[in-house]
C-alpha cells in the first residue's frame, strides 16, 4: 500500500501541472504572516498560540475548494502544520485528498555570508525531521540556500552541501527539493548561474539511478535549465520567482 502510495505521488510531482504551495513560514516570519492576514500580534500570546493561530489561518487556506489539485501538485509545509489536523484529517492525508503532496520545509535558516553565498546553517535534527516525515507520509523535503556573487569556490560550496544533504534524504526514502537560490539582485546573476548550473550537473551522476528535484531561480537566458530538466537524476525542476512581480515571472517562465 505504501509503495502504491509512493509510486502514485511521484507520478503526480512528475507530469501534473500546476504550482507548489509555499505554506512553510516558521516562527520568525509568522507574525508579519498573521498580520497580513488581519491578525494583529495582540490576538495571541506566546508561540503556542501564534502557531495556532497560524494553523487556524492555513486551514482555511487549504480547505477551501479553491486550494485543489486543479492547480496545486504540491504543498510546502513547517513542520507545525504537517504535524496538525484539517478537519479531523491528518494534514497530509487532508491534502492528498486533494491530489497534492506534501513536502517538509527542514533548513533551520542561512549562515551568514561567506564567499559571495549563504549556505544552509546545520541542520540539527535532520535525521529525526526526516523520521517525523515517514511517520506522517510527506512525499518530499525542501531547503534553501542563496548565491550571491557569482564566486567559484562559494557556489561549489553550495551545490556540494546541497547535493550532500540530498543523499541523506534520499537515504531515508523521501525525496528532496535542492533550492540553491540565485538572488535576482545579483549583479553577477547571469554569471552565478552559469558556475551553479555546471556544478549542478556535475555532482547530480553521484546519485546512481536516484531522482531529486531541483528548484531554482527563474534564469536570466532563455531556456537555461534544459539540460537540468532532462537529467535522468532530475524528476521536475521547479521555477522560483525568486522576489519578481507577477507580470514580469509569469512572461519569464512562459519563455
Amino acid at each position: 500500500m505504501e509503495d502504491t502510495l509512493k509510486s502514485d505521488q511521484l507520478e503526480r510531482v512528475r507530469t501534473g501541472a500546476g504550482f507548489i504551495a509555499a505554506l512553510d513560514q516558521s516562527g520568525g516570519s509568522t507574525p508579519g504572516a498573521l498580520e497580513k492576514y488581519g491578525i494583529g500580534r495582540d490576538q495571541y500570546s506566546g508561540d503556542a498560540e501564534m502557531f495556532l493561530k497560524m494553523h487556524e489561518m492555513r486551514s482555511r487556506i487549504i480547505a477551501s475548494p479553491s486550494f485543489s489539485g486543479t492547480d496545486i501538485i504540491g504543498a510546502i509545509l513547517f513542520r507545525d502544520t504537517m504535524e496538525r489536523e484539517i478537519l479531523g484529517i491528518p494534514t497530509v492525508d487532508y491534502l492528498w485528498q486533494k491530489n497534492i503532496v506534501t513536502f517538509l520545509k527542514i533548513d533551520e535558516g542561512l549562515a551568514d555570508e561567506a564567499d559571495g553565498v549563504q549556505l544552509m546553517k546545520t541542520i540539527t535534527a535532520l535525521d529525526e525531521q526526516l523520521a517525523a516525515a515517514n511517520a506522517k507520509g510527506a512525499f518530499g523535503t525542501k531547503m534553501r540556500s542563496v548565491v550571491k556573487l557569482a564566486n567559484a569556490a562559494g557556489i561549489r560550496s553550495i551545490a556540494e552541501q546541497q547535493y550532500e544533504v540530498g543523499a541523506i534524504i534520499l537515504d531515508a526514502g523521501i525525496v528532496p527539493i535542492l533550492e540553491p537560490e540565485v538572488d535576482i539582485h545579483s549583479p553577477e546573476k547571469a554569471q552565478a548561474e552559469e558556475l551553479l548550473k555546471a556544478d549542478l550537473l556535475d555532482l547530480l551522476p553521484g546519485y546512481g539511478d536516484r531522482k531529486v528535484m531541483i528548484k531554482v531561480s527563474l534564469p536570466s537566458v532563455d531556456n537555461f535549465y534544459a539540460e537540468l530538466i532532462a537529467h535522468p537524476n532530475v524528476l521536475r525542476v521547479v521555477a522560483l520567482s525568486g522576489g519578481y512581480d507577477r507580470d514580469t515571472a509569469n512572461d519569464m517562465l512562459s519563455r
